[in-house]
This record gives structure tokens, sequence and C-alpha cells, in this order.
């Protein structure tokens, strides 16, 4: 009875451990698969360029790829200009917001080409993560806009992250006053969200990128290149 018995735990705890390793390659599948639908998406929104005139990027996160939506509704469509977009779907200023790589805003902001506005969304991705990494994500995207004139436009007040929004939205305000950037919140911007509480309707796409492009048009918010005051 006691060889018996050990013998059904020995079995109990290879069941165990084999169903949790078959739980974390389901989830490291599952991972893989939502990463790379994101980065189709991605560049299905970077060949969208709109508008005409001064150029300008957009550096966001789902939002700015229009995810829940259709490209071509997403908020930056809304902006004047000659209007790209490098977003990514889960993206933040931290590292570790995206578990897609390395897909943090510094990790795909140009460092070469000066454009006349860059224009970076968000920051709801970053509601989980320490404040430390938040600020070095922030400094590493500063240090790489060095030569743009750049607007910072924090996270909405989505009902399924808002706590978290309230103090990213407070940190963001910060580090831009320390760079000397302009920084527009969002926290009260009446926005229409899907189901999903958290991404935007067509309408609400409408409603944020209004809301940027108003901004900048009747001087509600000043953008001039940063300033090292840290």
């Amino acid at each position: 009875m006691r060889i018996r018995g050990a013998w059904l735990v020995a079995v109990g705890l290879t069941v165990a451990v084999v169903s949790a390793g078959l739980l974390v390659m389901t989830h490291a599948g599952a991972d893989t698969d939502r990463c790379a639908g994101f980065r189709a998406a991605a560049r299905e929104r970077a060949e969208l360029v709109t508008g005409s005139g001064s150029d300008v990027l957009v550096i966001g996160d789902s939002y700015s790829v229009g995810l829940g939506a259709h490209a071509w509704l997403s908020w930056p469509t809304r902006l004047d200009g000659r209007v790209q977009v490098e977003g990514f779907s889960g993206s933040g200023f931290s590292e570790g917001a995206s578990p897609c790589g390395a897909v943090a805003y510094a990790d795909r902001a140009p460092a070469a080409r000066a454009y006349d506005l860059v224009v970076v969304e968000g920051g709801l991705n970053d509601v989980d993560q320490p404040r430390s990494a938040v600020r070095r994500g922030f400094e590493r995207l500063m240090d790489r806009l060095a030569h743009d004139r750049v607007l910072v436009v924090g996270p909405a007040s989505a009902p399924a992250r808002a706590g978290g929004a309230v103090a990213v939205d407070a940190q963001l305000a910060r580090l831009s006053e320390r760079y000397g950037v302009a920084y527009l919140s969002m926290l009260d911007a009446d926005l229409s969200y899907l189901e999903d509480d958290l991404h935007l309707t067509p309408e609400g796409h409408r409603l944020f990128g209004d809301r940027v492009a108003e901004a900048l048009s009747d001087g509600a918010v000043t953008v001039t290149g940063w300033t090292t005051s840290r």
C-alpha cells in the first residue's frame, strides 16, 4: 500500500509538472500569436500616411493604430500635416509594458530624421509598471527626440484602467515639464469606448483626435524643442 501510495503521489506530481509546463507553453504561444498580430497591424498602420504639409510623426499604442476600429478612422488622421504613425498595440513608455520585445516608445523613435512635430501618445499600458521604469523610458525617448518639437499626450480615463491612468498622467506631466516639452492631459476627455472599456470606438477616435488637433491649433499647448532642465 505504501508503494502504491508513493507511486500515485509521483504520478500526481508528474501530471502537475507537465500541466504547468503546458500552461506556460500555451501562454507563451498566445503571446507569440498576439505579438505577430500586433506587428502586422503596426506595419499596416505605418503604411497609411494621411494629409499633407508639415511632417508629423505619432508614436503611440493601440489607440494610434486604431485597434478595434479601422486604421483610417484612428485618431491621428484628425491631425493637420502629413501624418505618419509608429504605433504598436500594448506598448508604452516603459520597456515592460509589452511582452513583444523591443517595442517601447524609445525603441521606435527615429534617432536621425527630424520631424516638424512628434506627438507621443499613451500611458494606459504603463499603469502596472514601476514608476522608475516609466521614467527611464521617458528619458530614453527624449534623448532620441532631442532635435524635434514634441507634444506628449497622456492616457485617457478608460474605465478599465481609469485608476492607474491618474498616476501615470501625473508622472508624465511632471516629466514633460522637466524636459520642457508640451503636455496634454486627456483625463477629462469625454470619450466613447468599446465593450472592453479600454479601446475607443470610431466616435471616440474622432473626439480624441479633434481634441489633440484643437489643442495644437488654438495655442492651448505650446510646442517647442525640449531643454535638459533635469
